[in-house]
């Protein structure tokens, strides 16, 4: 373990916040909603589908579009601190998902006077994000995995950094490698520069835990991280 890197074991912050989580309704999401309402956290999730999000009952839900400006100033309504577990699913199809999504986040987070927002991200949202891996691994990342299977979702993940890095936002964006459904570990490495050295996957357990670790934290804002196990 190189010395710009820590290695953190636990999770959260303070309780009674209000907080508003975009993506609520995906696998990282949902995680945050849990841990949320588990920290003792008041929850409001902007969901297409009220019907299809089976955490409605425990949570204030708004019922619309990331997209649309006046549903993501419903959800900032009473909101002390935002998550967004938001990305686009498909490698082959330009869903322009975040493109289109944080812009919107961020002009109605500086509407309603919200400051912190904490991203899930992606290990490949910068260049210098493999510069801890060997040369062999970084070539095939760069030059067959990313350019040809990952294409649009390292696309969408560099737009994000750039919108969240040009706010006036207090943002932290939390850049983990491949995404597991394993339980959560409850130890990994951190690093402000690049992944850590072989690190390939961590659980979407541990990612939504140091994301929740953020809302009491002030190490990494107006920063990316990298998460990895």
């Amino acid at each position: 373990m190189s010395s710009k890197e820590q290695r953190i074991i636990g999770p959260e912050g303070e309780i009674g916040m209000n907080v508003a989580i975009f993506g609520a309704s995906g696998a990282t999401g949902r995680l945050l909603t849990e841990n949320s309402l588990a920290a003792g956290h008041t929850v409001t999730a902007l969901v297409r589908n009220l019907a299809a999000f089976s955490l409605r009952s425990c949570v204030r839900v708004v019922e619309g579009s990331v997209f649309d400006l006046p549903a993501v100033l419903r959800t900032l309504e009473g909101v002390d601190a935002v998550f967004s577990a938001l990305g686009a699913h498909s490698p082959f199809r330009n869903e322009k998902v975040l493109p289109r999504a944080v812009p919107v986040i961020v002009q109605a987070m500086q509407q309603a006077g919200i400051r912190r927002i904490i991203a899930l991200g992606s290990a490949g949202a910068l260049p210098d994000s493999l510069q801890n891996q060997p040369a062999w691994q970084r070539w095939i990342v760069q030059k067959i995995v990313c350019p040809f299977f990952l294409k649009w979702l390292v696309y969408e993940q560099v737009v994000q950094y750039s919108v969240l890095s040009a706010s006036d936002l207090d943002w932290t964006m939390v850049m983990p490698p491949m995404l597991t459904n394993g339980s959560a570990r409850g130890a990994y490495r951190v690093n402000g520069e690049a992944l850590p050295a072989g690190s390939n996957h961590l659980s979407r357990a541990d990612v939504a835990g140091f994301m929740m670790q953020q809302l009491a934290g002030s190490e990494w804002i107006r920063r990316g991280v990298y998460i990895g196990n």
